[in-house]
């Protein structure tokens, strides 16, 4: 998703994310972290608005670092999830704080065996196997959680081209032909998965190759390597 997470507009995409499964919509602010407490508190409290709203379970992981994402109380809080969300905030943050560590296991093993696994912003380029950085694009990067690896996402894609354009292009397109670059406009998602998706909510997916740009509107199936 490229923005908007647990907010009423794209209460019908998390919905669906779950339906058919259990309902414990398991939520990590942790790339909120950085931002200070009472932004956490606020992706939080957003959260069990959402989980109301559609008639789940909120289920709150408080990872804050590494140390808390190895901690046995937070696995357990995982098993058992419908869907796993991973929220806005810093990706490079959330890459670092959750790779390798026992509660990344934990949501990687409820995702294989049926569970939805969904991120927003922060969380959707925490997902890919590179995390440009959106905030300093000259200074590189770092390893993500790799569950997407043939893609990278610019989320707010919208918002984001518009303040600087030439940032996807020099920056940010991956050097291997084998990675698709994507921008994700904001309050819209790309569903689906490994090679076929679907684009719901308010805007656009793009597709990013050197100059040139393909869009997607809702409602459109497109097919990724």
């Amino acid at each position: 998703m490229g923005s908007g997470e647990y907010l009423p507009v794209m209460a019908p995409i998390e919905a669906d994310l779950i339906a058919g499964r259990p309902p414990r919509y398991v939520q990590l602010a942790t790339a909120a972290v950085p931002d200070g407490p009472s932004v956490v508190q606020r992706w939080h409290d957003l959260g069990a608005r959402q989980a109301q709203r559609i008639g789940v379970t909120q289920v709150v992981v408080p990872v804050v670092d590494r140390a808390s994402a190895d901690d046995p109380a937070n696995v357990a809080l995982v098993e058992g999830a419908g869907l796993v969300y991973l929220s806005g905030g810093n990706p490079t943050f959330l890459a670092d704080t959750l790779r390798d560590t026992a509660v990344w296991r934990a949501i990687e093993a409820v995702w294989r065996t049926g569970a939805a696994l969904a991120g927003c912003s922060a969380g959707a380029m925490a997902l890919t196997s590179w995390v440009p950085s959106i905030r300093h694009p000259r200074g590189g990067g770092t390893v993500g959680l790799g569950v997407v690896p043939q893609l990278r996402v610019i989320p707010h894609y919208d918002a984001f081209l518009a303040r600087m354009p030439e940032v996807a292009t020099r920056f940010l397109l991956p050097h291997d032909d084998g990675v698709t670059l994507l921008g994700v406009d904001e309050e819209t998602a790309l569903v689906g998965g490994p090679t076929i998706w679907t684009v719901l909510g308010r805007q656009s997916v793009w597709r990013l190759s050197g100059p040139t740009r393909e869009q997607w509107p809702a409602g459109a199936v497109v097919s990724l390597p």
